[in-house]
């Protein structure tokens, strides 16, 4: 006859008095801390979608009135805006990929004690994280190199971060030695020691790197404002800068475009000032709030393998 096993209840852990204040004073803060932060973007939301008309005069704050998605329909009929925002999507993509590879690579080459004069090219890199030409020899340099009217200027003169750089290079060091010494033992090579065995370990790293390029990517229009005087390669942030600065001839224009007295009338559609500003606003925002849940997976996942030390 088997024997019955003694189950024996956990203790219950007693809560005292200041643990439930501290919990509630805890999670009341951090509510009204998220609330705060994203109060801003459910205001721009409500606006957008709300009648144009109340709007306009300031009277949407918590509920939306007049439902309408008219809005996000006539700002991407605006003339070069469509266009402008695949180009800030593709130099996103594109540059964050860039960013990303060479910053793995440069970090894992300064890491390499066998480097040729490798303690002169590290600190020749991170030199130029404390001094800078200036804008016009930064100019002329992208004029000489006939960058300027390119694509390739929102993404070559972004590749190499000093400080990515060395974000890399300090998680490889941190990295046991016997990995790669062994990995050069069974004959891996230089690239395959990169590509398989540190690369995977690095992820925590990189993604964080990744979050950093693509949300400078995205945000960027001081190097369209400097280098790019063809409509065709504006980026989407500065249609937006000059949208919200031109947003009442805008309005006008759009208001003008209609083809029925009809829609004219309607002030709960008619694009004014305020509705235009919101609506590419929100164009402009939303895409870059999505990099951060896309990138938390993988940096989650990241943080697992490089928590595994040999």
């Amino acid at each position: 006859m088997a024997k019955e096993r003694l189950v024996v209840p956990a203790k219950k852990k007693k809560t005292r008095p200041g643990d439930v204040v501290f919990n509630i004073c805890n999670y009341t803060f951090f509510i009204l801390f998220t609330i705060m932060c994203a109060f801003p973007f459910y205001y721009l939301i409500i606006n957008t979608i709300s009648n144009n008309d109340l709007s306009n005069r300031g009277l949407i704050n918590l509920i939306p009135q007049g439902i309408h998605f008219k809005n996000y329909v006539e700002v991407f009929k605006i003339d070069g805006f469509l266009r402008s925002f695949w180009i800030s999507v593709a130099r996103t993509v594109l540059g964050t990929i860039c960013t990303v590879f060479a910053s793995a690579l440069l970090g894992f080459v300064f890491s390499q004690q066998k480097m040729w004069a490798r303690k002169f090219w590290y600190r020749f890199m991170v030199i130029t994280m404390y001094f800078s030409a200036g804008l016009i020899p930064m100019y002329i340099i992208i004029l000489n190199l006939k960058l300027t009217n390119t694509f390739w200027v929102y993404i070559i003169p972004a590749i190499v971060q000093p400080f990515n750089v060395i974000l890399v290079k300090t998680f490889i060091e941190s990295l046991p030695a016997s990995l790669q010494e062994a990995a050069e033992i069974d004959g891996a090579g230089v690239l395959q020691v990169f590509f398989k065995i540190v690369l995977p370990l690095v992820t925590p790293s990189l993604a964080t790197i990744a979050i950093f390029a693509a949300v400078g990517q995205w945000n960027s229009f001081q190097d369209t404002m400097l280098y790019i005087t063809d409509k065709s390669l504006y980026s989407l942030q500065y249609r937006v800068y000059t949208y919200i600065n031109q947003a009442n001839s805008i309005a006008m224009a759009i208001k003008n475009s209609g083809t029925s007295n009809s829609a004219l009338i309607n002030l709960a559609t008619q694009q004014t000032p305020t509705s235009i500003r919101m609506s590419v606003t929100v164009v402009t925002v939303l895409p870059i709030l999505f990099i951060y849940p896309m990138f938390q997976k993988h940096f989650v996942k990241g943080m697992m393998i490089g928590a595994v030390k040999g």
